[in-house]
């Protein structure tokens, strides 16, 4: 019995040992500082983490200024669920008188069909406003369409935005802001069509008068690479503009490890076209340095319908580690339990041994 009871005093101690080598882990080095925030020329900007809707910066975000074609996003938002892709339209004179002149265009001519899908890539690509007068004339005309356009401004929170075009073309009293153009983009990117036009680099275009067809490339250039700019890695969208008084105006948004970051920036003062692509690449770039972990499940607001749809890489996005269950205390707790526990059968073992001690003696034994 002596050895048996040494025998479990041993492993006792081995278990007390066990855990006091063990001991607390060892604190994790300081995380390092996060790089500057860019300084760049443009009168406004944001980035935003487009999965969780975190904005991570911003320059004067809700500041009113015109949109340019960036508003064809709101456009698209609006109308995307309303019209079969499939559905075959033949142009007409009225879908066209009220697009202005100097507008962008595609190549939409009275008379030619064409399908609502060419349509929006003749928005997207070509930022077409003959292709946007045409699908709002399919949808009831131009002042339905404003005015539902508004509502789907007011029912995302983009408060900064008036609309007086459906093309974005200036006109007096129209405005957004950085910060609606993001919120605009981020509900767009919950439509299968909305992230498969954003990111359609080139397409095929009816021509007018057969069956023939011509090319037409994205004009974003950070999207295929054109005019002296290289694109972006992971960029899956989304929309750029330009007019005389709003200047160069871009929404982009690119994916990589699973993480979404979303870019607005309006009107850079300082160099040429091809600005509003650097400083949105310089943006995009310090969001990914600088973007927190993916969150867990039920920490804060999510948008992993976008996420998933939003690139092949969106698609395999990393799912966030698996909380600890209630009955799990975790390996640090139980650690500690179990020294806590053989402490306690250690100092209980004299007294096991004493009380067996005793009842020997009153019944004769030694």
């Amino acid at each position: 019995m002596a050895t048996s009871l040494r025998l479990v005093t041993s492993g006792l101690l081995a278990a007390v040992t066990v855990g006091a080598v063990a001991g607390p882990a060892p604190a994790h080095a300081p995380a390092p500082a996060p790089p500057a925030v860019p300084s760049l020329s443009a009168l406004s900007w944001e980035v935003m983490d487009a999965d969780s809707g975190e904005v991570l910066a911003a320059k004067a975000p809700h500041r009113h200024l015109p949109p340019a074609s960036t508003l064809k996003t709101l456009f698209a938002v609006a109308l995307l669920p309303k019209l079969r892709q499939d559905t075959v339209h033949r142009a007409t004179y009225r879908d066209l008188a009220g697009v202005a002149a100097g507008s962008s265009l595609v190549g939409v001519d009275e008379g030619g069909r064409y399908t609502v899908a060419d349509l929006w890539r003749g928005v997207f690509l070509s930022s077409g406003n003959d292709a946007v007068h045409t699908l709002a004339q399919m949808n009831g005309g131009v002042a339905r369409t404003l005015a539902e356009m508004q509502d789907t401004a007011r029912r995302i929170g983009a408060r900064d935005t008036q609309v007086r075009s459906p093309d974005g073309f200036d006109t007096p009293g129209q405005y957004s802001s950085a910060h609606d153009l993001a919120l605009i983009a981020r509900e767009g990117f919950k439509s299968p069509d909305f992230r498969r036009y954003m990111g359609t680099k080139w397409a095929r275009f009816p021509a007018s008068g057969g069956p023939r067809a011509f090319g037409i490339q994205n004009t974003n250039r950070l999207l295929v690479g054109s005019h002296g700019v290289t694109p972006y890695a992971g960029l899956i969208g989304v929309k750029n503009g330009y007019t005389s008084r709003a200047g160069c105006t871009l929404v982009s948004a690119a994916s990589r490890k699973g993480r979404t970051i979303l870019v607005t920036v309006m009107n850079p003062q300082q160099g040429s076209f091809n600005t509003v692509y650097e400083e949105s690449r310089t943006l995009l770039d310090w969001g990914f340095a600088t973007a927190p972990p993916r969150r867990a499940q039920g920490a804060g607001p999510q948008h992993g319908a976008a996420a998933r749809g939003l690139a092949d890489s969106a698609v395999a996005a990393a799912a966030p580690a698996a909380a600890p269950r209630p009955s799990d205390p975790g390996p640090g707790l139980t650690r500690h339990l179990g020294a806590a526990g053989a402490l306690l059968a250690l100092c209980c073992v004299p007294l096991l041994v004493r009380k067996r001690l005793r009842r020997r003696r009153l019944s004769g034994g030694r």
